[in-house]
């Protein structure tokens, strides 16, 4: 088996996105990840798309199980110390101050845990002038310099999936590792803090060099100038992708494809860096090019050509890709109260395998009774 977390608890205190997201990491890898929720609701994802078990929900949460805790009472928060005391990770993304004020400031963890390694996901950090603020994707990705990458200056429209939110899920998930594997040598647990600010910055290290190396600003299509990306519209309406990243082999090749020689004798494309500098230009004559033909025909002869290409696919075709179905990276399950559900495993393989059962995601306090039982059996005398 592949669990290489077997063994490790992880006690998540967590909603929406961030602290979810790296829970699932680790419960991928075999950790027991435990989810502490409020009785009256749970974790607000839960009822993003109203009911209980939304795709949100369903989306950050497969392989865990569902405690609920009213840690507003004694009862409830001294049942998340007895929890802690079994854990070896506490994972949060509440507001700075927030566990304050349940009795769990950072020296009484250090004192009463000092093996557990307790991460934080806050906005902008536990201290500075935004540090109260109330944080999600698009705030970070504002701030951080990531919005402006990827938007058009002139008509802003917000798009896309979450990134700012699902890299900060990610560096925290890395932050844990590292600190479980120094405590591995030390016995010592660690302060683990990601903000989502830094995480999207730390994103688009590129943006960041270009400016303080080269004075370049990134605009939306910088990136994508440099690395010889587009996408086109074919003749049957359909899209397709081409990367032609540095190597002359692949310029040389897709001028083949296309039967265009004479765009190499082109002063404006002739080189590399002209391509750079001429992105928009090239891109135009490319346009009415792909536009000729339908999808297929490009496909066939760019795979032979040997030129990064995709189709770029809607999401049941995603499902539906041959090479998608070759990795198996969806399985199906049938929850007993939600029916039929497609669940993505996790995209790390170890010794070529990812063997884990996976465990559809639970059901708003699914484990109470059974988490209890196993942390009172542990108290007992017999024990």
């Amino acid at each position: 088996m592949t669990e290489v977390l077997k063994g490790v608890r992880v006690v998540e205190l967590g909603t929406m996105i961030t602290a979810p997201l790296a829970g699932m990491m680790l419960a991928d890898l075999g950790a027991d990840v435990v989810k502490v929720e409020r009785p009256d609701g749970g974790d607000p994802f839960r009822s993003f798309r109203g009911g209980a078990y939304s795709p949100h929900f369903v989306a950050f949460n497969r392989n865990k199980r569902s405690v609920t805790l009213d840690l507003r009472n004694e009862e409830g928060r001294a049942s998340l110390n007895a929890l802690l005391t079994e854990a070896d990770v506490l994972l949060d993304n509440y507001r700075p101050g927030v566990m304050d004020r349940l009795g769990l400031d950072a020296e009484t963890i250090r004192t009463r845990y000092p093996r557990l390694i307790w991460c934080s996901i806050t906005g902008f950090g536990a201290g500075g002038p935004y540090a109260e603020r109330p944080a999600y994707d698009a705030v970070a990705g504002a701030l951080s310099g990531l919005s402006l990458v990827t938007l058009d200056r002139d008509k802003p429209v917000a798009s896309g999936p979450t990134i700012g939110d699902n890299v900060t899920g990610m560096y925290a998930a890395y932050g844990i590792l590292g600190a479980l594997y120094e405590r591995e040598k030390t016995g010592r647990g660690r302060r683990v803090e990601v903000n989502m600010l830094e995480a999207a910055i730390s994103f688009i290290p590129d943006a960041f060099s270009n400016y303080t190396l080269m004075q370049i600003d990134n605009q939306p299509r910088t990136r994508v100038a440099s690395s010889q990306s587009y996408a086109f519209r074919c003749a049957d309406g359909k899209l397709l992708a081409l990367h032609l990243s540095s190597p002359q082999k692949f310029w040389d090749s897709l001028l083949e494809v296309i039967e265009r020689p004479d765009l190499n004798a082109d002063p404006r494309f002739n080189s590399r860096e002209g391509r750079v500098r001429n992105y928009v230009a090239l891109e135009e004559e490319l346009i009415r090019i792909f536009e000729k033909q339908d999808r297929l025909y490009w496909m066939t002869r760019l795979e032979a050509a040997d030129v990064p290409f995709a189709p770029i696919q809607t999401i049941p075709e995603v499902l539906e890709d041959p090479q998608v179905k070759h990795l198996g990276s969806f399985e199906q399950h049938t929850h007993p109260a939600h029916g039929s559900l497609t669940m993505l495993k996790r995209p790390v393989l170890i010794d070529g395998n990812r063997d884990i059962r996976t465990r559809t995601p639970p059901t708003l306090g699914e484990h109470t009774a059974e988490v209890l039982a196993e942390l009172k059996s542990k108290r007992s005398p017999e024990k």
